[in-house]
C-alpha cells in the first residue's frame, strides 16, 4: 500500500450522513416524531426539506417558524433523542468503513465535515466506534453558513493544517459537492442512477456509487484527469449507463440531512 509521502493527497474529509452512515430514513422517521410532538404535521414532500444540507436551527425555523437560542437548543435535544431511538438501526454505509481503515492506514489524515450538530455528530460516529479515526471534526455548531457555503471546507483544511488542493472530500449531496469544491477540494460523489448527474454538474470530480473494494490509487488516477469521471462498476462504482440517468431503486437524495 502506498503511504501518504507517495501520494497527491495528505488527507480525506468525509460528510457524515449519506456517505459515512445510511441515515437517511431514520431522520425522517425522527424529524416527524419530533414535528408531531409539537403539533406540527408534515407530508413526505415536507419533509424534503430537510435533504439539502441545511442546519438543524434552519430546519427548524423553517418549519417552526422564529425561535429563540433556547428553543432552537430545546428542539434540537428533543429532535435528537428521538433519533437516538433508533439507534439500534443505525448502520454505516456499505464499504464506508473499510475505506477509513485503508485511508487511515496509508497515512491519510482523515476529518469530517457536517453541518449536523457536534453533539449528533460525535454520537454517531462513536455509535459506529470510528470517532478515533478522525483528528478533525466540524460541525454545523462551528459555522454561521450551511453548505453549499464553503467555510466547512475551508475550517476542516485550516483546522487539518493542509491546503484545499491536497485534500478530498467525499460528498453524496449536490451542496455538499458545491460547498467542497468551492473551498478549493477535489471532490468524489456518491450516488446512483438518476442522482448523478447533479452532482457532476455540481462540480463533482468523479462519481462512485460505492466505496467498496475502492483503493487510494484509483483516485489518485481519476483525479489526475481534467474531466469529471464515472467508473465502471467492476470498481463498485456507477456504470456509463447510470450516469446517463437511467432509474435505480437504491436511488439517493440530491442532497444530504444534517439535522
Amino acid at each position: 500500500m502506498r503511504r501518504v509521502m507517495d501520494s497527491i493527497f495528505a488527507g480525506v474529509v468525509f460528510d457524515l450522513d449519506g456517505v459515512i452512515v445510511d441515515s437517511h430514513p431514520l431522520h425522517k422517521r425522527a424529524w416527524r416524531a419530533f414535528l408531531a410532538s409539537v403539533g406540527k404535521q408534515v407530508s413526505e414532500q415536507d419533509l424534503d426539506f430537510i435533504f439539502e444540507g441545511r442546519r438543524r436551527r434552519d430546519i427548524l425555523i423553517h418549519f417552526l417558524g422564529d425561535l429563540s437560542d433556547t428553543e432552537v437548543q430545546e428542539y434540537g435535544d428533543k429532535k435528537d433523542e428521538y433519533f437516538r431511538q433508533a439507534s439500534s438501526e443505525l448502520e454505516p454505509v456499505l464499504g464506508t468503513v473499510e475505506f477509513i481503515r485503508t485511508a487511515k492506514k496509508a497515512g491519510l489524515r482523515l476529518a469530517v465535515a457536517t453541518s449536523a450538530s457536534r453533539q449528533r455528530a460525535q454520537w454517531t460516529l462513536q455509535q459506529l466506534n470510528i470517532a478515533d479515526y478522525f483528528e478533525v471534526v466540524v460541525t454545523g455548531d462551528d459555522v454561521v453558513q450551511s453548505k453549499p457555503d464553503p467555510t466547512i471546507y475551508r475550517l476542516a483544511a485550516e483546522r487539518l493544517s493542509i491546503s484545499p488542493e491536497r485534500l478530498f472530500a467525499i460528498e453524496d449531496s449536490v451542496c455538499g459537492v458545491r460547498s467542497a469544491k468551492s473551498a478549493g477540494l477535489c471532490c468524489l460523489g456518491i450516488a446512483v442512477g438518476q442522482y448523478v448527474p447533479p452532482l457532476i454538474q455540481a462540480g463533482a470530480d468523479r462519481v462512485v456509487s460505492t466505496l467498496v473494494d475502492l483503493s487510494i490509487n484509483d483516485l489518485e488516477e481519476v483525479f489526475g484527469t481534467s474531466s469529471p469521471v464515472v467508473l465502471p462498476r467492476s470498481h463498485g462504482s456507477t456504470s456509463p449507463e447510470r450516469a446517463n440517468g437511467s432509474s435505480s431503486k437504491n436511488s439517493l437524495p440530491a442532497d444530504s440531512t444534517n439535522a
